[in-house]
C-alpha cells in the first residue's frame, strides 16, 4: 500500500485505514471518493479501525461491505458481516480508463451509494437494513484481485436532512440594488437552457417560417455556438425560412437547446438539410444515422411514432453542466466570450471599469438571480449595463470561465485558497449552483490544518455552506493542538464557530492545559503565541475587563469547557495560585472544583459517566521523560516501528533519517547516534554556513510524522569536547528553524559518557515540527578542535503524531 499525496494505490487483499476516515457520529456519515479500478472497489464500514494485512472476506468483527463493479465489473454487491444481503446487475459499475467519482453514505442502516463529484446527489441505489449496525464508524478502501488508486477521499458529517444538503443554494439577493428579487423561487433542477427555447425572453433574433410567416425567436449567442447561423451583429436580426416547415425548425431548435428532440420518419430528410444549411453536424450525423438503420431493417422503428434524435453526451438523469449536454461548441462560445460577439450586456466592476461584454441569455442559464434581474422589469431589463461594487475581478473572470465552460478552472499559486473563497462567495451570490457545488467539493478536497480557519471564516456567514461549516468545525477539532498553535487564525473565528469547537464530541487534544490555553487567547484576541502563565502576569498590571474587552462573558462561557478535574494536582494548585484565580471569578470556581475531584472526588460513582471528567482522544502518542537514556522517547519508539516490533536501529529499519555538519566517516556515523550501545569517539565536523563555521547532527523523523518536544536527552562521548553553547532547533521543511532550547556557557556536560536531558517550555514546546538538530553555536572546551560537535546519543520526548 502506497500514500503519496491526495493519492492511495491498495493492494489485492488489502484494507488501507486511516483514523481521519472516521464518521463524527456512530452510524451516521457519508464518505466521497476517486476510483480508478478495472473492476471491484470495496469500501468497508467497521467499529474500529482494522489492519492493513487481511482481506474484508476475512473479518469476523461487525461491518458493512459495499462492492463497486463486483463480478468483473459486472454486480453492486453489499455484504453485512460477510453474507451477501443485495446483488444487483449493473449498477454503479467502475470504468477502467479514468478516475470515477463515488460516494456511499450510512444512515441508521440506510445504505446509499451515488455517483458523480457532488455527495448526496445522483443517487443510483439505496438499501435499507432491517436490523441496522449503529455502530460502524470507520472507513476501510479495499480491493480483490487488482490493484485499486483512490484520491481525494473525504469523511462528511451526515445531519437528519443529508439528502437535502447540496441543494439548499439559496439565490442571494443582487448587492447594489434597491429592488428585491420577488417571484416565486425557481427549482434549479427544472431550470436549465430549455426554459429559453422559442422564448422571447432576452431572444435577439427572429426566424420567420413557412407561408404563413411564423415567428419564432432564438438567441444569436446559443446559435452560433451551435452552428453557422447567418446572423449580424447589429441588435436586430431575421432570418428567413419560407420554404421550411415550423415542425422542422422546432426540431432544431429543441435539439440545440435540449439536447434531444423527435420527428417522424417522413420529416427527417427535411430535418437533416437543414441542419447542413446551418452547419450543425451533430444533428447531421445523427440523422444520416438514424435513416441508415430504418433503412437496413424496418422493424427497428414503429411508423406510428416520432423518431428520437439525443446528443451523443446527453444522459437523462445525470447532473452535468451546461454545455457538456448540449451541442454546443466550448471552444466557439468561449470565442465569442472573449470577442464580445453578439453581447448584449456590459459588465462594470468599482474601480476597475469595463471587464467584460457577455450574454443575458448565457447568465441567466445559470443563474436565476440574473434571470431575474433581466426579465422581471428591473432597471437591467432595458439596460445594457450593470455596475458591481465589492467584487473582485480575479474571481469575477473565474466566474464567467465556468459560465462559458462548465469547467471551474483555476491556477495552482499561493493565492489558490484565498480566490477559491471568492469564487464561492461570489457563486453563492448570484446563485451559480454548479459553479458553488464544484467550489465546495475542491475546498473539501483541498481542506487541511493550515487552510480550515480561514475557509471556516469565511463559510460561517453563508446559510447553504453548513456542511463544509461542520466539516471545518470537526477538523478543526480533530487537530486542536495543530490548530492552535501553528497560526493565531483562530482569533478570529466568531462565537458560535470558537464554541461548537471546543464542545466537539471530536475534540482530539493532548492536554486539558492546550485547552485552557486556546481559549484565553482567543478571549484576549492573543497577538502572539501563549499560555495561562503570560496571562497570569499580564493581569498583575491589568484587569480582565481591559484583557479580554467584549469577549470577557464568552471567557466565562468557554470556561467550564475546560475538563479542569483531569488536570495534574500540582499544575491545578498554580492555576488557583495565579492572578487568573484572583481576578476571574468562575475560573477560581472551576480550578477549586478540579482540586477537590482530585484529592476527594475521584472515587465518586457516578463520575466516570460525566463528560467533565472523562478523557479526550488524542492524536499524538505520549513520549515523555522519565530519567536519561530510558527507552521512553520517539527514537526508540521508532525503532519499534511506533510499537509493532522489537528495537532495532530506526536508522537501519528506514523508521528515521540523520544527517551530520560533516561527510560520514569513521567517527561521523549517523547509527552510533540512536543506537543503544556506547560509543566512545562520535563527532559531527564543522562546515561553513552563510560565512560561519557551524557543525550539527540532524533528524527527520519522517514526513508522515510530527512531535511536539517537551524534553530532550544527550550523550557525550568519550572525549573532554564538552559542549557549553549550543541550541536545539526543531523546523517543518528542514531550511526555516526555530529554536526550541536556547542554551549559553552551560556547564553541564563536565564528564566523558555523561547523560544529560533538559526542559523544553514555553511556547515552543506548543509546536510540532518534523525536523530536529542540536547546532553548535560556540567552542567546545577542546582547544585542538572546538567545532567538533562530540555527541554519541539522542533522544527526543513529547507528543508524537
Amino acid at each position: 500500500m502506497i500514500e503519496e499525496n491526495k493519492f492511495l494505490t491498495v493492494a489485492p487483499f488489502q484494507c488501507a485505514w486511516r483514523k481521519d476516515l472516521k464518521f463524527r457520529e456512530a452510524g451516521r456519515g457519508c464518505v466521497a471518493f476517486d476510483a480508478f479500478a478495472h473492476n471491484d472497489v470495496t469500501v468497508v464500514f467497521r467499529e474500529n479501525v482494522g489492519s492493513q494485512h487481511y482481506h474484508y472476506k476475512r473479518d469476523n468483527s461487525p461491518h458493512y461491505t459495499v462492492i463497486l463493479g463486483s463480478h468483473r465489473n459486472r454486480r453492486l454487491k453489499i455484504e453485512v458481516d460477510g453474507k451477501t444481503v443485495v446483488d444487483e446487475e449493473g449498477v454503479a459499475l467502475c470504468c477502467s480508463s479514468t478516475f470515477q467519482s463515488y460516494w456511499i453514505s450510512i444512515y441508521d442502516g440506510l445504505i446509499s451509494v451515488g455517483k458523480g463529484r457532488y455527495p448526496f446527489q445522483n443517487l443510483v441505489f439505496q438499501w435499507l437494513d432491517s436490523n441496522p449496525n449503529c455502530s460502524v464508524r470507520y472507513v476501510g478502501l479495499s480491493c480483490w484481485d487488482k490493484h485499486v488508486g483512490y484520491r481525494n477521499v473525504n469523511v462528511l458529517p451526515l445531519p437528519n436532512n443529508h439528502m437535502l444538503l447540496w441543494k439548499q443554494v439559496d439565490s442571494g439577493e443582487y448587492e447594489g440594488k434597491e429592488e428585491e428579487l420577488e417571484g416565486e423561487q425557481l427549482s434549479y433542477e427544472k431550470w436549465g437552457l430549455e426554459n429559453f427555447l422559442e422564448s422571447r425572453e432576452l431572444s435577439d433574433v427572429l426566424f420567420i417560417v413557412g407561408k404563413d410567416k411564423r415567428l419564432v425567436p432564438a438567441h444569436k449567442v446559443i446559435l452560433q455556438a451551435s452552428g453557422n447561423f447567418p446572423l449580424s451583429l447589429p441588435n436586430e436580426d431575421v432570418i428567413q425560412l419560407q420554404n421550411i416547415s415550423y415542425p422542422i425548425l422546432h426540431a432544431l431548435l429543441q435539439y440545440i437547446y435540449t439536447g434531444q428532440t423527435q420527428i417522424s420518419e417522413a420529416q427527417l430528410g427535411s430535418l437533416r438539410a437543414l441542419s447542413l444549411q446551418f452547419e450543425l453536424m451533430p444533428l447531421v450525423r445523427q440523422c444520416e444515422e438514424t435513416a441508415e438503420r430504418f433503412k437496413l431493417n424496418k422493424k427497428l422503428f414503429d411508423s406510428g411514432k416520432s423518431v428520437e434524435l439525443s446528443y451523443p453526451s446527453f444522459q437523462p438523469h445525470c447532473c452535468m453542466a451546461f454545455p457538456s449536454q448540449l451541442p454546443m461548441n466550448v471552444k466557439r462560445l468561449r470565442q465569442l466570450q472573449s470577442t464580445g460577439d453578439y453581447s448584449d450586456i456590459n459588465i462594470y466592476i468599482e474601480g476597475h471599469g469595463l471587464v467584460a461584454q457577455l450574454h443575458k441569455v448565457i447568465l441567466s442559464l445559470w443563474s436565476v438571480p440574473f434571470s431575474k434581474m433581466f426579465t422581471n422589469g428591473m432597471s437591467e431589463s432595458s439596460s445594457s449595463e450593470v455596475f458591481l461594487s465589492d467584487v473582485s475581478p480575479e474571481a469575477f473572470k473565474v466566474m464567467l470561465e465556468f459560465l462559458y465552460s462548465g469547467v471551474l478552472s483555476l491556477e495552482d499559486s499561493v493565492e489558490f485558497g484565498t480566490l477559491l473563497l471568492q469564487v464561492l462567495l461570489l457563486a453563492d451570490q448570484f446563485g451559480v449552483t454548479h459553479l458553488y457545488q464544484e467550489c465546495c467539493k475542491t475546498l473539501l478536497e483541498c481542506l487541511s490544518e493550515d487552510s480550515v480557519c480561514p475557509i471556516l471564516q469565511a463559510v460561517s456567514s453563508i446559510p447553504s455552506c453548513k456542511l463544509i461549516e461542520e466539516t471545518c468545525e470537526r477538523k478543526f477539532a480533530m487537530h486542536f493542538d495543530y490548530c492552535t498553535t501553528a497560526s493565531l487564525d483562530f482569533i478570529l473565528l466568531d462565537e458560535s464557530n470558537f464554541s461548537n469547537i471546543v464542545q466537539h464530541q471530536d475534540l482530539t487534544v493532548t492536554s486539558e492545559e492546550r485547552v485552557l490555553n486556546a481559549i484565553i487567547m482567543w478571549g484576549m484576541r492573543a497577538r502572539e503565541l501563549c499560555g495561562w502563565e503570560e496571562v497570569s502576569e499580564l493581569l498583575a498590571l491589568s484587569t480582565p475587563d481591559l484583557l479580554f474587552k467584549d469577549r470577557l462573558q464568552s471567557l466565562d462561557d468557554f470556561l467550564p469547557f475546560v475538563r479542569f478535574p483531569l488536570m495534574p494536582h500540582d499544575l491545578l494548585k498554580k492555576l488557583g495560585q495565579s492572578n487568573l484565580g484572583r481576578h476571574v471569578p468562575i475560573f477560581h470556581d472551576l480550578v477549586r472544583e478540579g482540586i477537590s475531584y482530585v484529592e476527594f472526588e475521584s472515587l465518586r460513582p457516578g463520575n466516570e459517566q460525566n463528560l467533565r471528567f472523562q478523557h479526550r482522544r488524542s492524536s499524538y502518542k505520549e513520549l515523555q521523560y522519565i530519567s536519561d537514556g530510558d527507552s521512553n522517547g520517539v527514537l526508540y519508539f521508532a525503532g519499534t516501528s511506533y510499537g509493532e516490533h522489537q528495537w532495532i536501529n530506526p536508522l537501519l529499519a528506514k523508521r528515521i533519517t540523520i544527517t551530520a555538519s560533516s561527510p560520514p566517516s569513521r567517527y561521523t556515523d549517523p547509527k552510533a547516534l540512536v543506537s543503544r550501545t556506547y560509543q566512545g569517539t562520535c563527532f559531527a565536523g564543522p562546515r561553513v554556513e552563510g560565512g560561519q563555521i557551524h557543525a550539527w547532527w540532524m533528524i527527520d523523523i519522517g514526513q508522515d510524522h510530527q512531535l511536539m518536544c517537551n524534553h530532550y536527552t544527550l550523550r557525550q562521548d568519550g572525549s573532554r569536547a564538552f559542549i557549553r553553547c549550543w541550541n536545539l532547533q526543531g523546523s517543518l521543511d528542514g531550511k526555516t528553524w526555530t529554536n526550541l532550547r536556547v542554551h549559553e556557557n552551560d556547564q553541564t556536560m563536565c564528564k566523558a559518557g555523561q547523560f544529560a536531558s533538559w526542559p523544553i517550555t514555553g511556547p515552543q514546546a506548543l509546536l510540532p515540527f518534523r525536523f530536529f538538530r542540536v547546532v553548535l553555536t560556540g567552542p567546545t572546551t577542546d582547544g585542538s578542535n572546538p567545532h567538533n560537535l562530540c555527541i554519541c546519543f539522542l533522544e527526543l520526548y513529547g507528543y508524537f503524531h
